[in-house]
């Protein structure tokens, strides 16, 4: 192996050791502050511009679309993150080239939703409230990033983000200048 290569492996498992070891210490810094947030949903401001989801039975009925978009991009960044993290581990720390491979097509696939549903939170917001794409982001990313906080594991992303591609097809047929990314219903 060149030196570059056992360079870059070197730098990746620092990067990783110091990761992880920061974690603790940041959740010991939270204490119990964390501990006493809700599990629920954050309910960002209504708006009577905003169209909702129309979808009996789905988690995300009588939402707006965008809370909703956010929602599921923000589990499934989060599910990208872990999966990557994975990845790294089977990479570096305790190699596993299968593991490496399934876990980075699993990120890889997790982060192309997540963009497919920030697309539709901004595309939405821009439509219902005539925003610029910049200020819809402002919007939109704390629900996003909230969703994600509330996930701690794999498993339980792919939980949070279960009745999402479900949501896409109803958005889809709602509104398919906003829902247009096929591969999204293949989902």
């Amino acid at each position: 192996m060149r030196s570059g290569g056992r360079r870059a492996i070197a730098l990746a498992a620092i990067l990783l050791m110091a990761l992880s070891s920061a974690a603790p210490a940041e959740r010991t810094r939270r204490g119990k502050k964390q501990e006493q947030q809700p599990t629920a949903a954050p309910s960002a401001p209504t708006d009577k511009r905003d169209r909702t989801v129309n979808a009996p039975g789905n988690p995300f009925n009588g939402r707006a679309y965008w809370q909703a978009a956010a929602q599921c991009g923000g589990a499934y960044f989060k599910l990208g993150t872990l999966n990557s993290e994975a990845a790294v581990r089977a990479k570096v720390i305790k190699p596993d080239p299968g593991a490496y491979a399934s876990l980075t097509k699993e990120a890889d696939q997790a982060a192309r939703s997540a963009t497919a549903f920030f697309v539709v939170a901004e595309r939405a917001l821009m439509s219902d409230r005539k925003l610029t794409r910049d200020e819809a982001v402002i919007i939109y990313d704390p629900v996003s990033s909230a969703s994600g906080d509330r996930v701690k594991t794999a498993d339980a992303a792919v939980q949070a983000a279960k009745a999402c591609p479900e949501f896409y097809k109803v958005c889809r047929a709602a509104y398919p200048q906003i829902c247009n990314d096929p591969a999204m219903l293949t989902n």
